[in-house]
């Protein structure tokens, strides 16, 4: 029953798109746990660059009177900012345990991408990079990866959906740590 047991955790980590983070239980930390190391020059202040982008307003778009005329055009019974449908790809997830540190207003936010960072978040793990995949970061280097993950939002579904140029949008997101 046990091996039987594991098999499916297994299986079901294999289908995770942040299987890693999902297998370890890790748990978000929000903007705040990732900023102390990741907003320093020597960061290439990374979270200066995502404070910049739409996806650090994800969350507040969906406070306006324009999200909820589309939440109601779509025949969403709630107003956008409470709509599943909507937060799905707002905000991290609708679910996220409600004893981590993850604040739905920082919308998409670094783990929406990097999984959630409880067990790869110290300094002494980020220093090595396949340390910190082992702990579950995810690892975007792979163009399709990454493509695969934008594309779970940015697509057909998104009542707001322009076409979705990957490399442009790639651009315009990057937060590229400087090289040593």
């Amino acid at each position: 029953m046990k091996q039987a047991f594991a098999v499916l955790v297994l299986a079901a980590c294999a289908i995770s798109p942040v299987a890693t983070a999902t297998a370890q239980a890790n748990t978000y930390v929000g903007v705040g746990g990732c900023g102390p190391c990741h907003k320093t020059v020597s960061s290439g202040n990374q979270i200066g660059s995502w404070s910049s982008t739409k996806h650090a307003q994800a969350y507040v778009a969906l406070t306006t009177a324009k999200a909820n005329d589309i939440a109601k055009a779509k025949g969403l019974a709630k107003p956008a900012v409470e709509s599943p449908e909507c937060l799905e790809c707002h905000v991290i997830t609708a679910t996220v345990a409600a004893d981590s540190k993850f604040n739905p207003k920082e919308g998409v936010q670094c783990e929406t991408c990097h999984g959630p960072g409880s067990a790869y978040k110290g300094m002494s793990v980020m220093k090595d990079h396949a340390k910190a995949v082992a702990a579950g970061m995810v690892d975007l280097k792979d163009k399709a990866k990454a493509e695969a993950l934008c594309v779970k939002c940015h697509n057909s579904r998104s009542p707001t959906m322009k076409e979705f140029k990957f490399e442009e949008q790639l651009a315009k997101s990057a937060h590229p740590k400087p090289k040593a």
